[in-house]
């Protein structure tokens, strides 16, 4: 990757964990689905809940040049103002030394594998194909400062100034779009929304731009597990029945570890509620969790260690590549991405199960409204939805594409003939998610 990386604090398990604490090293999303090669990535430990937070004093690492360090420490500067410099700290990747008018900055909320697709995937193509443009991203790893950075969204757009970002990739999305913070988006601005199904663009509530779409699948170790689970109900039996070979991780790490809670959750709230929970924030409705967690409660004795769960999607994989379990939630572009790498054995075989399905939805992009290059962001969102630019994603992190199947190679639409994203379980709404991601901390671990 080009630019500059920033050490950060290290991640740690949540849970008991009698063996102590351990050191894995963070794949964020397996090369390029987290990151590049692992020695290029900050070493992630993990912990038990008792043990005291350690602390990461190893200085900057030097990447490429003074000026792209003192560029990646702008970026960070600029995180800081919205984020507590004691916990995991953005990172920044300058892509290009042009006039700032010409450039887009992508604020990322997520894991580093999707900063991967962006600096190592789609921006490289498009500065190719727009001489005239270049890019920066910044990563807020694991979204932990989400609740901060709409903070600062929303009151720079009330301000009337410049957030700092111009293209926002985040859970969040949504609710910034539905609180007014987020320019209006059609065919009109970004040509190529046109390609993509109506369902899912009238998802994003005419503010968010779908770019990419993944699901949440049932990974398990074949050379142990010769008859997986079919089903919620079978998975949760066969938890029990083999204590020790299941992990997920802490939900407010992950999307798949949030995957695992919701769906369980969902078999103790009924349609009406659920269907509240997906599409606004009630937090009168949380009350309907309650089965839901002492359930999980009942599992945690059948965890990993007894009650360890990893920090993020990738140290599952992780466990699962190593052999340390034998079966967890997992998303679909990052263990295709694992294998198409070698950093996962091709006897890690996966499957959906049903009654309920594991969620999985669409993932939107966002223009505040008072961004600064506006005009840069359209036209990098419209690269994005391209042809070109949906097939990067695809072979980058076997994202499903969400423009319709007759613009893409004819290999890519084979391969995601059946990936509708229109038609995937949806998660709740991210404030009802995170909502449940914190009752889940109170609720389960050691409890």
């Amino acid at each position: 990757m080009r630019g500059e990386f920033l050490l950060m604090p290290p991640t740690l398990f949540t849970g008991r964990s009698p063996g102590g604490p351990f050191a894995l090293g963070d794949r964020d999303r397996h090369v390029p689905f987290t990151s590049g090669p692992p020695e290029d990535r900050t070493i992630e430990t993990m912990r038990s809940a008792s043990l005291p937070q350690q602390k990461d004093t190893r200085p900057v690492i030097p990447r490429r040049s003074l000026l792209a360090l003192a560029a990646a420490a702008s970026a960070a500067v600029a995180l800081a103002g919205c984020a507590p410099t004691t916990s995991t700290q953005a990172q920044a990747q300058n892509h290009a030394v042009t006039d700032a008018s010409g450039t887009a900055r992508v604020f990322i909320s997520g894991d580093t594998n999707v900063q991967a697709l962006w600096d190592d995937g789609i921006i490289p193509a498009f500065e190719k194909a727009n001489p005239g443009a270049s890019v920066t991203t910044t990563l807020d790893l694991h979204g932990e400062h989400d609740a901060q950075t709409m903070a600062t969204l929303t009151s720079s757009v009330q301000g009337g100034s410049d957030p700092g970002y111009d293209l926002i990739d985040a859970g969040f999305t949504a609710a910034a779009g539905t609180g007014g913070l987020l320019a209006p988006v059609s065919a009109d601005t970004i040509p190529n929304l046109a390609t993509v199904p109506d369902a899912t663009v009238q998802s994003g509530g005419g503010f968010g731009i779908p770019y990419r779409a993944s699901s949440v699948l049932l990974a398990y170790d074949s050379t142990k597990v010769t008859d997986p689970p079919k089903t919620l109900s079978d998975l949760l039996s066969w938890i029990r029945a083999n204590p020790g070979q299941f992990a997920y991780n802490s939900p407010s790490t992950g999307g798949s570890g949030q995957a695992f809670v919701t769906t369980v959750l969902d078999t103790h709230v009924d349609d009406a509620t659920r269907e509240k929970m997906t599409t606004g924030y009630d937090q009168s409705l949380e009350g309907a969790w309650d089965a839901g967690f002492d359930e999980l409660k009942g599992l945690d004795s059948s965890m990993y260690q007894g009650g360890v769960y990893p920090n993020g999607n990738n140290q599952v994989l992780d466990l699962l590549g190593t052999g340390a379990i034998e079966m967890a939630p997992v998303w679909s572009d990052q263990v295709i991405t694992a294998q198409k790498s070698g950093t996962l054995p091709a006897t890690v075989k996966y499957a959906q199960i049903s009654d309920p399905a594991f969620t999985g939805h669409a993932s939107y992009l966002g223009i505040p409204k008072t961004a600064e290059h506006a005009d840069v962001a359209q036209k990098l969102a419209d690269y994005v939805l391209s042809a070109e630019g949906q097939a990067i994603i695809a072979s980058t992190i076997a994202g499903y594409p969400v423009i319709s199947l007759d613009q893409v190679p004819a290999d890519l639409k084979d391969q995601f003939a059946s990936a509708d994203p229109s038609t995937l379980r949806p998660g709740y709404y991210s404030q009802m998610a995170s909502d449940m991601s914190n009752l889940w901390d109170q609720k389960v671990p050691g409890q």
